[in-house]
């Protein structure tokens, strides 16, 4: 039911966006729109995992993260061509008829999932008092700080730095693209088995990327293959950071989930801000991704503090056992 009311409000914003002729009630029904998406994400990782089982939590998000990939490397280019043939109202109007599709289906296919005990406010707040949930949102918004950061100035960084020509840049960000589609599909496989390694192996490939991407900017060849490996290795965590919270929070399914969605949302909205007051501060466009490394050192490292957590409890717990009673 929460995911056709999130589809159902989002649709009608933007058949409001494509009737109106009021800047304030346009703005208006972006900010709802953005809301009802952010719902909708959230109930749906949700559902996705509830119905794939406990073992197959990290594939299951895999697969929504991925439609949310293709969505994004489709949309862009797709949005652009309609608005140039039938202006941005056709634009607004090719969203709410998309979008009226998988309202569509939900109805028809995904299941009415209802807890034998519906969960209250009081309990999941106290569900969501473990120090290593609060951690792996700041990994979530400190990861994607670093890749959002980079990916919003990469075609400047490309025209402007490395001198490719405008002909080439969608198919290097297409490049980008299918690299985050693998690595989500390869991330989603390894959640369900080794969630902290593949944490690991993401950042620190995002680290080393990154900075390798601020290095060499004004080479074609390493920036192309460059790119494909940032969206391979910055998407590759994401499994892991939204499927996580069913071990780390068992008793705020909603709401931990819930701030992970919010957590991401910061870090798309850091990563841009930080790029553009690099730029504002005179340094040319390499900076903004040497930025991305130092972002993604961080989340490196609250991860090793994540780790250190992990194995501290596992040790009480062991410690604890062994007490004669």
């Amino acid at each position: 039911m929460s995911l056709l009311l999130f589809l159902a409000v989002f649709v009608l914003t933007h058949v409001v966006s494509a009737l109106t002729d009021s800047y304030g009630l346009l703005f208006a029904m972006r900010f709802v729109g953005a809301f009802a998406y952010a719902g909708f994400w959230a109930v749906g990782g949700s559902t996705a995992m509830a119905m794939a089982g406990p073992k197959r939590r990290g594939q299951a998000m895999s697969i929504v993260a991925g439609g949310l990939t293709v969505a994004t490397v489709l949309g862009l280019p797709a949005g652009t061509w309609i608005g140039q043939h039938f202006g941005w109202r056709g634009a607004f109007w090719a969203v709410a008829i998309l979008s009226a599709i998988p309202a569509t289906a939900a109805l028809a296919v995904v299941p009415m999932l209802r807890p034998e005990i519906p969960p209250r406010v009081r309990d999941e707040l106290r569900g969501m008092a473990p120090p290593r949930l609060w951690l792996s949102y700041a990994m979530t918004a400190t990861a994607t700080t670093a890749l959002l950061g980079t990916f919003s100035y990469l075609s400047a960084m490309l025209l402007e730095t490395t001198g490719l020509d405008p002909a080439w840049v969608p198919a290097v960000l297409f490049g980008y693209g299918l690299g985050a589609l693998i690595g989500i599909a390869a991330g989603g496989r390894a959640a369900d088995r080794i969630p902290r390694a593949i944490l690991g192996i993401g950042f620190a490939g995002l680290l080393i990327t990154s900075l390798l991407l601020a290095l060499t900017a004004h080479r074609a060849e390493m920036v192309v293959a460059l790119i494909f490996l940032l969206g391979l290795l910055g998407f590759s965590t994401n499994p892991a950071l939204n499927s996580r919270f069913m071990t780390i929070a068992p008793k705020a399914p909603t709401l931990a989930v819930s701030g992970n969605i919010s957590a991401f949302n910061v870090g798309i909205t850091l990563g841009p801000w930080l790029g553009g007051l690099a730029l504002d501060a005179g340094y040319d466009y390499p900076a903004i991704p040497a930025v991305g490394a130092a972002i993604a050192g961080i989340a490196l490292l609250l991860w090793g503090w994540d780790l250190a957590l992990q194995r501290h409890r596992l040790n009480s717990e062991r410690l604890t056992t062994r007490l004669p009673i």
